[in-house]
């Protein structure tokens, strides 16, 4: 089974770090970056299956860096944030996020989040369905 190649994006090193230690034992391949335009910059580079994005980043924030990404790219985001408003979310959402979770999150419901979102991508790019979850 290939594993998942998930970005992470959060200008906290100490949160990437945690998110790669807790992701790439349970078989995900992580790669990580600081600012949103260093994270653009990845996702074109290394292709992964789902971004994972803080909404909090220095420069350009996270909804800014998924309008960009909308821009080339259908691929799932997953948004997280500290930020425990229904707006928030709701912007997120809106706005092109595929998932939006609140720190601190569940590592299980994260992992299998960013499962859920790499199956739907999988099954889409194959032409198996419309893309859309039925676990949803």
């Amino acid at each position: 089974m290939t594993k998942v190649k998930v970005l992470v994006v959060d200008d906290d090193s100490d949160t990437t770090e945690l998110l790669k230690l807790m992701l790439e034992p349970k078989a995900f391949e992580v790669v990580t970056a600081n600012t949103g335009e260093e994270g653009i910059e990845l996702l074109r580079i290394t292709s992964p299956d789902v971004v994972v994005i803080d909404l909090w980043l220095p420069g350009m924030d996270g909804l800014s860096v998924l309008r960009a990404i909308r821009e080339f790219s259908h691929i799932p985001v997953l948004i997280l944030s500290a930020v425990n408003q229904p707006n928030i979310a709701e912007n997120a959402l809106n706005g092109g996020a595929d998932d939006f979770l609140n720190k601190p999150m569940n590592n299980s419901v994260l992992v299998a989040s960013i499962n859920r979102l790499a199956r739907r991508a999988r099954m889409a790019r194959q032409g198996k369905g419309n893309g859309s979850d039925p676990a949803n």
